[in-house]
């Protein structure tokens, strides 16, 4: 495995800095007031990167799996909530048009999400599924031109400015995965309806909404991939997927880090005890940005790394609440004043525990795979 970043990873990294802290930074606040970034989701789209790895034929940069995953590491030390934007519009709400649509759908389709004049988003989770995707039970039921669609789905990340749903159905009787099918389906169709943006603890300035489908008529041209294939589609893509909650986790831990490591250095009391747990977060960082890069490397050449996404998930995200606390507990009382970022990164890092798969489905994961 190669330790070091080409010269066009370097750039990429050099320039997702750059941009993140002229055009992000100064919005954080706004974001905290539950501000959706449209502004910022704009620029992104006329800079590429909401299109970072997808191929220049459809409109996208045509970067590797790497420099996706830098722009989503370097855009979430400023703001996790940009980077899950980032993170979720690519890896779920585009890849899975690009690896299973037809001509026609990725013609369609893929151009506007990678010039970002549409935003994806991924319609899997239910109020009765949870993490066992395979109980899902919004109901696609067949029609003399495709399918109606009646149920609902939950915990939608950019749902409320979505313009496209990659969404899992019930096509079949049989049990589990079998009989699940994915769909495109816009936000404009009349038997759609999102919900309110949901309150969260963390992550204010993205939208996670419900979706209602009632008697929602969709053209047979808008199944992705083959009918009953869905289950495939959506664990094919949420490989991608954890490797950026991965990467947000990351730059969550390494914000926190960096600002708890200044705090220190200013002030006179540098016990042995804090020094001590500095050097613990910085060796769990390092592990991490590891873990995490070593996922990508795998991705990249297409060979066979679900254990190790599982595990730079697992490792990452929990380094992530892990050194926020830390900081906080270093930071004293100062860290609950409003000018101290480290309560509004404890509150994001938790999330990366639970979406694109808990801990504990990762644990499983990784189990299986040691067996």
């Amino acid at each position: 495995m190669e330790l070091t970043l080409t010269k066009e990873q370097l750039d990429m990294r050099a320039f997702v800095q750059s941009f993140a802290n002229q055009e992000i930074k100064p919005n954080v606040p706004a974001m905290e007031q539950d501000h959706f970034p449209t502004e910022i989701v704009e620029k992104m789209g006329i800079q590429g990167l909401m299109g970072i790895p997808i191929p220049e034929e459809y409109d996208g940069l045509g970067k590797d799996f790497i420099s996706y995953i830098i722009a989503i590491h370097e855009i979430s030390k400023v703001s996790a909530a940009v980077g899950v934007i980032l993170s979720v519009h690519t890896s779920v709400g585009t890849n899975p048009i690009l690896n299973f649509g037809t001509n026609a759908q990725k013609e369609t389709y893929i151009p506007k999400l990678a010039k970002g004049n549409y935003l994806g988003a991924f319609a899997l989770t239910e109020p009765h599924a949870g993490s066992d995707a395979a109980k899902l039970r919004l109901k696609a039921s067949k029609t003399e031109t495709g399918y109606e669609l009646n149920g609902s789905k939950m915990f939608i990340t950019n749902g409320k400015e979505a313009d496209t749903f990659i969404t899992f159905a019930r096509t079949g009787e049989g049990v589990g995965a079998k009989g699940i099918s994915a769909f495109v389906v816009e936000k404009d169709n009349p038997g759609l309806s999102i919900g309110k943006n949901e309150q969260k603890m963390g992550l204010h300035g993205t939208s996670t909404v419900m979706l209602h489908f009632d008697r929602c008529q969709l053209d047979k041209r808008q199944l992705l991939g083959n009918e009953g294939e869905g289950f495939r589609v959506a664990m094919a893509n949420l490989n991608a997927g954890r490797i950026g909650i991965a990467a947000q986790a990351l730059g969550i831990a390494q914000a926190a880090f960096h600002y708890i490591s200044n705090e220190v250095k200013q002030r006179h009391n540098k016990s042995q005890n804090t020094l001590f747990r500095l050097a613990e977060m910085a060796t769990k960082v390092e592990a991490a940005t590891l873990l995490v890069y070593k996922a990508a490397f795998l991705m990249e050449r297409q060979i066979p790394c679900v254990q190790e996404v599982s595990k730079a998930k697992l490792f990452t995200t929990k380094t992530a609440r892990e050194i926020t606390i830390d900081a906080i507990d270093l930071m004293g009382n100062d860290a609950m004043g409003e000018a101290c970022p480290l309560a509004r990164y404890f509150r994001d890092a938790k999330v990366t525990e639970i979406y694109e798969g808990t801990s504990e489905i990762q644990r499983i994961v990784i189990s299986k795979h040691m067996m």
